[in-house]
């Protein structure tokens, strides 16, 4: 099993996140560490701090050295593909080839603190059909640009480009690890056809969770991809006064397939919050 560590950087400042990201780092048994891709506050005051994610993490990329680092995950809708290629290659060469590269379709209809930050920015915000018709390109897209080593061209229903080429590259090698988060079923699909991970929320039943990973598994099936190919990942949230309860939840999610575990810590973070995370949840799950 593989542990990480997200903070989500709203309601605080750069200077907790990096104490508790330098500290994690420090810390054998967090192998991963992530941040979120919102441009408003989704939880307490609506008037908050929020940091943009992809700036934040090539900071915090740069004052690590361990970890595999990333977004949980990305709006596609915030950013062209091609310029988000770009903007992951450079965090991956800023953390010498550590990044895992989170990506969703962005949309969250069901979230109005979610729904407003597209407003308030003037972003496009479109159904669940067209986002994640639209994530199926930008995978298509960024891996090419990643990989190719000719310009390109490409023309498609959310997507043009013409002369795209990426240089540098990545440091890894074909590209960095795909991450792609969501549990609807026209994402599945976009999951099996371009992810090496899949991440889901874990606030719900495990036995949900497992289900929508047999979906999975059928959509694999359709192309003809091994489903174990694709590391099943889940978030769960850490209560500091509730351990047990996290734990609990990941040995369920592990019995139900799960290798791969995000945990959410709330802010504010108590001094040594990796280090408690290691010895009260990990090293006992």
């Amino acid at each position: 099993m593989s542990f990480g560590i997200m903070t989500a950087p709203q309601q605080v400042g750069y200077e907790e996140i990096l104490r508790v990201w330098r500290e994690a780092d420090t810390v054998p048994e967090i192998g991963h560490a992530w941040l979120f891709d919102h441009l408003m506050p989704i939880a307490g005051a609506p008037d908050g701090p929020i940091l943009e994610g992809w700036t934040l993490l090539s900071a915090l990329a740069a004052q690590t050295s361990r970890m595999r680092v990333g977004l949980l995950v990305t709006s596609n809708r915030f950013r062209p593909p091609a310029m988000l290629a770009k903007i992951a290659t450079t965090a991956d060469i800023v953390s010498a080839g550590r990044l895992d590269f989170g990506i969703g379709a962005g949309s969250r209809p069901s979230h109005p603190l979610a729904r407003r930050e597209y407003d308030a920015h003037g972003l496009p915000y479109h159904d669940q059909a067209d986002a994640v018709a639209a994530l199926a390109e930008a995978c298509t897209v960024i891996r090419r640009l990643w990989t190719s080593s000719e310009p390109f061209d490409f023309t498609g229903s959310h997507v043009s480009l013409t002369g795209a080429f990426g240089n540098p590259r990545p440091v890894q090698r074909p590209h960095p690890p795909i991450v792609i988060g969501g549990r609807a079923s026209a994402t599945l699909r976009v999951v099996a056809e371009h992810a090496d991970v899949w991440n889901i929320p874990g606030g719900g039943e495990i036995s949900d969770l497992a289900a929508r990973s047999r979906v999975l598994d059928g959509y694999c099936a359709e192309i003809g991809r091994d489903p174990a190919e694709i590391t099943r990942s889940i978030f769960l949230p850490v209560d500091y006064e509730r351990p047990a309860v996290v734990r609990a939840k990941i040995a369920e999610a592990a019995e139900a397939g799960f290798g791969h575990f995000v945990l959410g810590l709330p802010s504010p973070y108590p001094e040594g919050v990796a280090q408690w995370v290691a010895d009260e949840v990990i090293r006992r799950a």
